[in-house]
Protein backbone atom coordinates (compact mmCIF):
# COMPACT_ATOMS: atom_id res chain seq x y z
CA UNK A 1 0.00 0.00 0.00
CA UNK A 2 2.90 2.25 0.85
CA UNK A 3 4.50 1.88 -2.56
CA UNK A 4 1.80 2.19 -4.25
CA UNK A 5 1.27 5.79 -2.78
CA UNK A 6 4.66 6.91 -3.35
CA UNK A 7 4.36 5.45 -6.75
CA UNK A 8 1.19 7.72 -6.77
CA UNK A 9 2.80 10.68 -5.78
CA UNK A 10 5.88 10.06 -7.84
CA UNK A 11 4.27 9.63 -11.27
CA UNK A 12 1.64 12.88 -10.28
CA UNK A 13 3.84 15.28 -9.26
CA UNK A 14 6.52 14.55 -12.01
CA UNK A 15 3.96 14.62 -14.39
CA UNK A 16 2.38 18.11 -13.22
CA UNK A 17 5.49 19.61 -12.71
CA UNK A 18 6.66 18.66 -16.28
CA UNK A 19 3.36 19.66 -17.87
CA UNK A 20 3.29 22.81 -15.49
CA UNK A 21 6.63 23.67 -16.50
CA UNK A 22 5.94 23.16 -20.45
CA UNK A 23 2.33 25.11 -20.71
CA UNK A 24 4.39 28.25 -18.98
CA UNK A 25 7.65 27.85 -20.84
CA UNK A 26 5.30 27.90 -24.53
CA UNK A 27 4.74 31.81 -23.11
CA UNK A 28 7.77 32.78 -21.19
CA UNK A 29 7.17 36.24 -22.64
CA UNK A 30 3.82 35.90 -21.12
CA UNK A 31 5.42 34.48 -17.55
CA UNK A 32 7.80 37.44 -17.58
CA UNK A 33 5.20 40.18 -17.81
CA UNK A 34 3.46 37.75 -14.37
CA UNK A 35 7.02 37.93 -12.80
CA UNK A 36 7.43 41.49 -13.09
CA UNK A 37 3.60 42.03 -11.32
CA UNK A 38 5.28 40.34 -8.27
CA UNK A 39 8.25 42.21 -8.68
CA UNK A 40 5.73 45.35 -8.15
CA UNK A 41 3.89 43.76 -5.25
CA UNK A 42 7.04 43.32 -3.39
CA UNK A 43 9.04 46.67 -4.44
CA UNK A 44 11.39 44.83 -6.67
CA UNK A 45 10.97 46.39 -10.16
CA UNK A 46 14.75 46.70 -10.33
CA UNK A 47 14.50 43.22 -11.07
CA UNK A 48 12.00 44.00 -14.12
CA UNK A 49 15.24 43.61 -16.59
CA UNK A 50 15.81 39.86 -14.81
CA UNK A 51 12.33 38.45 -15.80
CA UNK A 52 12.14 36.96 -18.97
CA UNK A 53 15.53 34.97 -17.91
CA UNK A 54 14.39 34.29 -14.71
CA UNK A 55 10.84 32.85 -16.51
CA UNK A 56 12.93 30.78 -18.96
CA UNK A 57 15.14 29.13 -16.21
CA UNK A 58 12.34 29.00 -13.64
CA UNK A 59 9.65 27.00 -16.64
CA UNK A 60 13.05 25.14 -17.51
CA UNK A 61 13.91 23.79 -13.45
CA UNK A 62 10.16 22.87 -13.09
CA UNK A 63 10.78 20.49 -16.02
CA UNK A 64 13.74 19.43 -14.84
CA UNK A 65 12.73 18.57 -11.63
CA UNK A 66 9.91 16.66 -12.69
CA UNK A 67 12.01 14.52 -15.44
CA UNK A 68 14.35 13.78 -12.83
CA UNK A 69 11.64 12.79 -10.26
CA UNK A 70 10.17 10.22 -12.80
CA UNK A 71 13.23 8.76 -13.88
CA UNK A 72 14.87 8.77 -10.43
CA UNK A 73 17.99 11.08 -11.04
CA UNK A 74 19.98 12.64 -7.97
CA UNK A 75 16.97 12.27 -6.30
CA UNK A 76 17.78 13.80 -2.74
CA UNK A 77 18.71 17.06 -4.34
CA UNK A 78 15.02 16.84 -6.41
CA UNK A 79 13.33 15.71 -3.60
CA UNK A 80 14.48 19.15 -1.71
CA UNK A 81 14.41 21.42 -5.13
CA UNK A 82 10.74 20.17 -5.52
CA UNK A 83 10.10 21.15 -1.36
CA UNK A 84 11.52 24.67 -1.54
CA UNK A 85 9.95 25.01 -4.71
CA UNK A 86 6.43 24.06 -3.95
CA UNK A 87 6.78 26.21 -0.50
CA UNK A 88 7.97 29.24 -2.61
CA UNK A 89 4.43 29.27 -4.79
CA UNK A 90 2.71 28.56 -2.02
CA UNK A 91 3.17 31.24 -0.46
CA UNK A 92 2.81 33.44 -3.41
CA UNK A 93 -0.50 31.97 -4.31
CA UNK A 94 -1.17 32.15 -0.53
CA UNK A 95 -0.44 36.15 -0.77
CA UNK A 96 -1.79 37.08 -3.63
CA UNK A 97 -5.14 35.35 -2.83
CA UNK A 98 -5.28 36.79 0.58
CA UNK A 99 -4.08 40.39 -0.19
CA UNK A 100 -5.65 40.49 -4.14
CA UNK A 101 -2.76 42.01 -5.45
CA UNK A 102 -1.85 39.35 -8.40
CA UNK A 103 -5.40 38.00 -9.07
CA UNK A 104 -4.08 35.15 -11.59
CA UNK A 105 -0.80 33.28 -10.85
CA UNK A 106 -0.02 31.98 -14.16
CA UNK A 107 0.64 28.48 -12.74
CA UNK A 108 -0.88 26.86 -16.19
CA UNK A 109 -0.26 30.05 -18.17
CA UNK A 110 -3.07 31.50 -20.26
CA UNK A 111 -3.73 27.45 -21.15
CA UNK A 112 -5.81 27.12 -17.41
CA UNK A 113 -6.16 30.40 -15.64
CA UNK A 114 -6.79 29.46 -11.98
CA UNK A 115 -8.39 32.00 -9.48
CA UNK A 116 -5.35 32.95 -6.80
CA UNK A 117 -7.60 30.94 -4.27
CA UNK A 118 -7.58 28.12 -6.99
CA UNK A 119 -3.91 28.18 -7.29
CA UNK A 120 -2.86 28.01 -3.50
CA UNK A 121 -5.46 24.79 -3.07
CA UNK A 122 -3.80 23.37 -6.18
CA UNK A 123 -0.01 23.99 -4.57
CA UNK A 124 -0.99 22.60 -1.15
CA UNK A 125 -2.15 19.15 -2.55
CA UNK A 126 1.31 19.26 -4.70
CA UNK A 127 2.81 20.30 -1.20
CA UNK A 128 0.55 16.94 0.73
CA UNK A 129 2.30 15.14 -2.05
CA UNK A 130 5.77 16.06 -2.45
CA UNK A 131 5.68 15.57 0.62
CA UNK A 132 5.23 12.07 0.82
CA UNK A 133 8.11 12.22 -1.49
CA UNK A 134 11.07 14.06 0.49
CA UNK A 135 9.66 11.45 3.61
CA UNK A 136 10.43 8.35 1.40
CA UNK A 137 12.97 10.13 -0.70
CA UNK A 138 15.61 6.85 -0.23
CA UNK A 139 13.12 4.43 -1.24
CA UNK A 140 13.16 6.26 -4.72
CA UNK A 141 15.79 4.38 -7.15
CA UNK A 142 17.20 5.31 -10.00
CA UNK A 143 14.88 4.12 -13.36
CA UNK A 144 18.02 4.05 -15.78
CA UNK A 145 21.48 2.63 -16.49
CA UNK A 146 24.08 4.97 -13.90
CA UNK A 147 26.08 5.22 -16.97
CA UNK A 148 23.15 7.45 -18.34
CA UNK A 149 22.12 9.01 -16.00
CA UNK A 150 23.97 12.43 -16.45
CA UNK A 151 23.37 12.35 -20.13
CA UNK A 152 19.58 12.15 -19.28
CA UNK A 153 20.05 15.33 -16.88
CA UNK A 154 21.81 17.10 -19.59
CA UNK A 155 19.26 16.22 -22.58
CA UNK A 156 16.81 17.56 -20.33
CA UNK A 157 18.59 20.68 -19.49
CA UNK A 158 19.41 20.93 -23.03
CA UNK A 159 15.20 20.30 -23.87
CA UNK A 160 13.96 22.55 -21.03
CA UNK A 161 15.64 25.45 -21.37
CA UNK A 162 15.36 25.37 -25.34
CA UNK A 163 11.87 25.04 -25.33
CA UNK A 164 11.45 28.28 -23.51
CA UNK A 165 14.12 29.77 -25.95
CA UNK A 166 12.68 28.85 -29.33
CA UNK A 167 9.21 29.96 -28.09
CA UNK A 168 10.42 33.70 -27.02
CA UNK A 169 11.49 34.16 -30.34
CA UNK A 170 9.53 32.57 -32.50
CA UNK A 171 6.00 33.12 -30.72
CA UNK A 172 3.78 30.44 -29.05
CA UNK A 173 3.98 26.87 -30.24
CA UNK A 174 0.16 26.78 -29.42
CA UNK A 175 -1.15 30.34 -28.71
CA UNK A 176 -4.39 30.39 -26.17
CA UNK A 177 -4.61 34.18 -26.67
CA UNK A 178 -8.02 35.68 -27.78
CA UNK A 179 -6.01 37.46 -30.27
CA UNK A 180 -4.66 33.88 -31.73
CA UNK A 181 -4.60 33.31 -35.43
CA UNK A 182 -8.19 32.81 -36.73
CA UNK A 183 -9.63 34.82 -33.70
CA UNK A 184 -12.47 37.34 -34.81
CA UNK A 185 -11.67 40.13 -32.48
CA UNK A 186 -14.61 41.91 -32.80
CA UNK A 187 -16.96 38.21 -31.70
CA UNK A 188 -14.07 38.04 -28.98
CA UNK A 189 -15.23 41.75 -27.71
CA UNK A 190 -19.13 40.81 -27.26
CA UNK A 191 -21.26 39.98 -24.49
CA UNK A 192 -24.01 37.26 -25.58
CA UNK A 193 -27.85 38.33 -25.03
CA UNK A 194 -28.76 36.98 -21.92
CA UNK A 195 -25.73 36.80 -20.09
CA UNK A 196 -25.42 37.26 -16.51
CA UNK A 197 -23.23 40.15 -15.61
CA UNK A 198 -21.38 40.36 -12.49
CA UNK A 199 -23.15 40.58 -8.90
CA UNK A 200 -21.79 43.31 -6.36
CA UNK A 201 -22.95 43.36 -2.92
CA UNK A 202 -22.96 46.96 -1.33
CA UNK A 203 -21.63 47.21 2.57
CA UNK A 204 -23.34 50.55 4.00
CA UNK A 205 -21.40 52.09 6.86
CA UNK A 206 -24.33 53.69 9.14
CA UNK A 207 -23.89 55.90 11.91
CA UNK A 208 -27.02 56.94 14.48
CA UNK A 209 -27.61 60.75 14.76
CA UNK A 210 -28.96 60.73 18.07
CA UNK A 211 -26.75 58.11 20.21
CA UNK A 212 -23.67 58.06 17.64
CA UNK A 213 -24.13 54.13 17.21
CA UNK A 214 -22.48 52.65 14.47
CA UNK A 215 -23.56 49.59 12.34
CA UNK A 216 -22.54 47.87 8.57
CA UNK A 217 -25.29 46.62 6.33
CA UNK A 218 -25.36 44.89 3.68
CA UNK A 219 -27.52 46.49 0.70
CA UNK A 220 -30.18 43.68 1.02
CA UNK A 221 -30.22 43.84 4.57
CA UNK A 222 -30.51 47.82 4.33
CA UNK A 223 -33.84 47.30 2.67
CA UNK A 224 -35.10 44.30 4.21
CA UNK A 225 -34.85 45.87 7.34
CA UNK A 226 -36.14 49.08 6.70
CA UNK A 227 -33.87 50.96 9.09
CA UNK A 228 -33.30 53.62 5.32
CA UNK A 229 -36.86 55.18 6.53
CA UNK A 230 -35.85 55.70 10.41
CA UNK A 231 -34.05 59.57 9.76
CA UNK A 232 -31.78 58.93 12.77
CA UNK A 233 -29.64 56.93 10.99
CA UNK A 234 -27.64 58.06 7.83
CA UNK A 235 -25.23 56.66 5.70
CA UNK A 236 -21.20 57.19 6.24
CA UNK A 237 -18.90 57.84 3.20
CA UNK A 238 -19.82 56.01 -0.10
CA UNK A 239 -20.67 52.23 0.61
CA UNK A 240 -17.96 49.61 -0.09
CA UNK A 241 -18.97 47.24 -3.77
CA UNK A 242 -17.21 43.46 -3.29
CA UNK A 243 -17.71 40.94 -6.05
CA UNK A 244 -20.11 38.37 -5.05
CA UNK A 245 -20.68 36.20 -8.23
CA UNK A 246 -18.65 36.40 -11.64
CA UNK A 247 -20.91 37.17 -14.49
CA UNK A 248 -19.68 36.66 -18.13
CA UNK A 249 -16.19 38.23 -19.32
CA UNK A 250 -15.85 38.71 -23.31
CA UNK A 251 -12.13 37.29 -23.56
CA UNK A 252 -11.56 41.03 -24.77
CA UNK A 253 -12.48 43.64 -23.34
CA UNK A 254 -9.77 46.01 -22.74
CA UNK A 255 -9.07 47.13 -26.48
CA UNK A 256 -9.37 50.30 -27.49
CA UNK A 257 -7.62 52.26 -30.40
CA UNK A 258 -7.30 55.73 -30.64
CA UNK A 259 -5.51 58.86 -32.97
CA UNK A 260 -3.20 61.18 -31.86
CA UNK A 261 -6.53 63.38 -30.86
CA UNK A 262 -8.24 60.73 -29.13
CA UNK A 263 -10.58 59.82 -31.67
CA UNK A 264 -11.64 56.43 -30.93
CA UNK A 265 -10.79 54.33 -34.44
CA UNK A 266 -11.33 50.63 -32.76
CA UNK A 267 -14.36 49.99 -34.81
CA UNK A 268 -13.32 51.54 -37.95
CA UNK A 269 -9.96 48.86 -38.02
CA UNK A 270 -11.64 46.28 -36.78
CA UNK A 271 -14.35 46.33 -39.20
CA UNK A 272 -12.09 47.05 -42.13
CA UNK A 273 -13.22 43.95 -44.94
CA UNK A 274 -9.91 44.03 -46.95
CA UNK A 275 -6.21 43.27 -45.81
CA UNK A 276 -4.88 45.41 -43.73
CA UNK A 277 -1.19 45.18 -41.21
CA UNK A 278 -0.71 45.57 -38.53
CA UNK A 279 2.93 46.58 -36.78
CA UNK A 280 2.37 46.07 -33.06
CA UNK A 281 4.96 47.89 -30.67
CA UNK A 282 3.68 48.62 -27.52
CA UNK A 283 7.33 50.10 -26.45
CA UNK A 284 9.31 51.98 -28.62
CA UNK A 285 12.06 52.80 -27.03
CA UNK A 286 13.08 48.96 -26.82
CA UNK A 287 11.77 47.81 -30.18
CA UNK A 288 13.31 46.46 -32.59
CA UNK A 289 14.44 48.62 -35.04
CA UNK A 290 16.07 46.48 -37.38
CA UNK A 291 12.72 44.83 -37.65
CA UNK A 292 10.96 47.85 -37.57
CA UNK A 293 12.71 48.99 -41.08
CA UNK A 294 11.59 45.97 -42.54
CA UNK A 295 8.07 45.96 -41.61
CA UNK A 296 8.18 49.69 -43.18
CA UNK A 297 9.78 48.38 -46.49
CA UNK A 298 6.93 45.90 -46.35
CA UNK A 299 4.22 48.35 -45.60
CA UNK A 300 5.54 50.80 -48.35
CA UNK A 301 5.10 47.99 -50.72
CA UNK A 302 1.90 46.96 -49.94
CA UNK A 303 0.20 50.41 -49.55
CA UNK A 304 2.14 51.53 -53.30
CA UNK A 305 1.34 48.01 -54.65
CA UNK A 306 -2.03 46.60 -53.59
CA UNK A 307 -3.39 50.05 -51.45
CA UNK A 308 -3.32 48.17 -48.02
CA UNK A 309 -3.93 49.94 -45.27
CA UNK A 310 -0.94 50.15 -42.38
CA UNK A 311 -0.80 50.79 -38.94
CA UNK A 312 1.44 51.07 -36.15
CA UNK A 313 0.18 50.24 -32.54
CA UNK A 314 1.77 51.26 -29.88
CA UNK A 315 1.23 52.27 -26.33
CA UNK A 316 4.02 55.07 -26.17
CA UNK A 317 2.93 58.64 -25.90
CA UNK A 318 2.07 60.83 -28.50
CA UNK A 319 5.31 62.62 -28.64
CA UNK A 320 7.93 59.59 -28.39
CA UNK A 321 5.67 58.13 -31.57
CA UNK A 322 6.07 61.11 -33.69
CA UNK A 323 9.56 61.45 -32.73
CA UNK A 324 10.13 57.82 -33.87
CA UNK A 325 7.69 57.82 -36.74
CA UNK A 326 9.97 60.91 -38.16
CA UNK A 327 13.40 59.36 -37.37
CA UNK A 328 12.34 56.26 -39.28
CA UNK A 329 10.20 57.48 -42.17
CA UNK A 330 7.17 55.50 -41.46
CA UNK A 331 4.68 54.94 -43.81
CA UNK A 332 2.24 53.57 -41.62
CA UNK A 333 -0.71 55.39 -39.74
CA UNK A 334 0.21 55.79 -35.96
CA UNK A 335 -2.69 54.49 -33.76
CA UNK A 336 -2.23 54.36 -29.61
CA UNK A 337 -3.90 51.84 -27.21
CA UNK A 338 -3.16 50.58 -23.90
CA UNK A 339 0.23 48.27 -23.73
CA UNK A 340 -1.47 45.04 -22.16
CA UNK A 341 -3.67 44.27 -25.08
CA UNK A 342 -0.81 45.18 -27.57
CA UNK A 343 1.25 42.51 -24.93
CA UNK A 344 -1.46 40.03 -25.52
CA UNK A 345 -1.45 40.44 -29.78
CA UNK A 346 1.36 39.08 -30.56
CA UNK A 347 4.83 38.08 -28.04
CA UNK A 348 6.69 40.05 -29.86
CA UNK A 349 8.09 44.04 -29.89
CA UNK A 350 7.49 44.60 -32.64
CA UNK A 351 5.18 41.69 -33.60
CA UNK A 352 3.08 41.61 -37.64
CA UNK A 353 -0.58 40.59 -37.75
CA UNK A 354 -2.22 40.75 -40.75
CA UNK A 355 -6.18 41.53 -40.67
CA UNK A 356 -9.65 41.08 -42.11
CA UNK A 357 -12.44 42.03 -40.94
CA UNK A 358 -11.65 41.56 -37.85
CA UNK A 359 -10.21 38.29 -37.95
CA UNK A 360 -6.44 37.66 -37.37
CA UNK A 361 -5.59 36.19 -40.63
CA UNK A 362 -1.81 35.49 -39.45
CA UNK A 363 0.86 36.94 -37.26
CA UNK A 364 4.72 37.04 -36.49
CA UNK A 365 7.26 37.21 -34.49
CA UNK A 366 9.99 39.91 -36.13
CA UNK A 367 12.61 36.75 -36.29
CA UNK A 368 10.02 35.60 -39.27
CA UNK A 369 8.55 38.92 -40.92
CA UNK A 370 7.51 37.60 -44.40
CA UNK A 371 8.66 38.92 -47.56
CA UNK A 372 6.73 41.29 -49.55
CA UNK A 373 6.45 38.13 -52.38
CA UNK A 374 5.42 35.52 -49.67
CA UNK A 375 2.51 38.03 -48.55
CA UNK A 376 1.33 38.36 -51.99
CA UNK A 377 1.50 35.32 -53.10
CA UNK A 378 -0.06 33.32 -49.77
CA UNK A 379 -2.77 35.94 -49.52
CA UNK A 380 -3.16 38.92 -52.21
CA UNK A 381 -3.24 36.59 -55.26
CA UNK A 382 -5.58 34.25 -53.65
CA UNK A 383 -9.02 34.31 -56.31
Amino acid sequence: MKNALIWFCRIAVGLLFIFSGLIKANDPLGFSYKLQEYFEVFHLTALNGLALSSAILLCALEMILGFALLIGIRINSVAWGLLLLIIFFGFLTFYSAYFKVVQTCGCFGDAIPLTPWQSFGKDMVLLALVLVLFFNRRQLKLLVNPKAEMALLAAAVVLSVGVGLYTYNFLPVIDFLPYKIGANLPDEMKTPPGAKPDEYELTYHLKNKKTSAVKDMTDKDYLKSGIWKDTNWEVQGDPERRLVKAGFTPKIRDLAIQDAQGNAYTDELLLNPFYSLWIVAYDLEHTHTEAINRANALAINLTRNYNIRTVLLTSANVQEATAFAKAHHLVSEVFYADGVPLKTMVRANPGIMLMKNGTVVNKWHYHTLPTYDRLVKEYLQKP
